[in-house]
């Protein structure tokens, strides 16, 4: 297939590609980013179309990167893993990650900093799961060291995270109360020293709140 341009217009349903027709007839399809040098009148060869459509089959894979980390940020990794299910070829990924890169949308450091940030102030768990976390997203260890450095230790943690759920076991007696908050201590990754100890400062800081507020109660009566 080889041909003079006689036409290029802009898709319908995508107004970023465009198609190309080829003495009066329609040829291919591609981005407006990879055709931006074409105009009517050029002589296309075989050769340069195979060429313009290679380019625009990577430049889908492109805009699909950049879409994943538009809707909220990735790692390297889950970009990869996201672009593999969708069948495109290494090479083409590889491409893809590579512009990134090269625009700095990739920065798996920052990445881990914000993850640890926002665990620490929203959904406290201990250091370990976090840096679990971190793991299954494909972080190297590297930087979950670096970002982990400024977190706070376990025993901060664990009084946070224990502190914002205790509230919803108020009145319980003592067995349950322990049972039920050490479970979920559990399940944010705490051990076992760390959530006993927690348990115990939370359940007595309860209980002293209720002995002052009925100590003020029968001071207002």
């Amino acid at each position: 297939m080889e041909g003079t341009i006689t036409a290029i217009k802009a898709q319908k349903r995508n107004p970023n590609r465009v198609s190309i027709e080829l003495d009066g007839e329609y040829a291919f399809g591609v981005s407006r980013i990879v055709g931006a040098w074409l105009k009517v009148g050029d002589h296309l060869t075989e050769e340069q179309i195979k060429i313009l459509q290679e380019k625009d089959a990577n430049e889908v894979v492109f805009q699909k990167a950049l879409m994943l980390i538009n809707h909220r940020p990735r790692t390297e990794h889950e970009i990869r893993q996201k672009l593999i299910e969708k069948e495109y070829s290494n090479a083409q990924i590889d491409l893809a990650v590579e512009k990134l890169r090269e625009s700095n949308l990739i920065q798996d450091a920052t990445f881990a900093r914000m993850w640890v940030e926002n665990r620490n102030q929203l959904h406290p768990r201990s250091r370990r799961l976090i840096s679990y976390e971190l793991k299954h997203k494909g972080i190297a260890n590297e930087l979950i060291d670096a970002a982990l450095q400024d977190s706070e230790d376990d025993s901060e943690l664990a009084f946070q995270a224990a502190n914002q759920y205790a509230r919803r076991l108020a009145g319980l007696d003592w067995s349950v109360f322990r049972k039920k908050l050490g479970a979920f201590l559990a399940r944010r990754g705490f051990d076992y020293g760390t959530i006993n100890l927690t348990v115990s400062k939370i359940w007595k800081e309860m209980n002293l709140e209720g002995l002052e507020s009925g100590k003020k109660e029968e001071c207002e009566k």
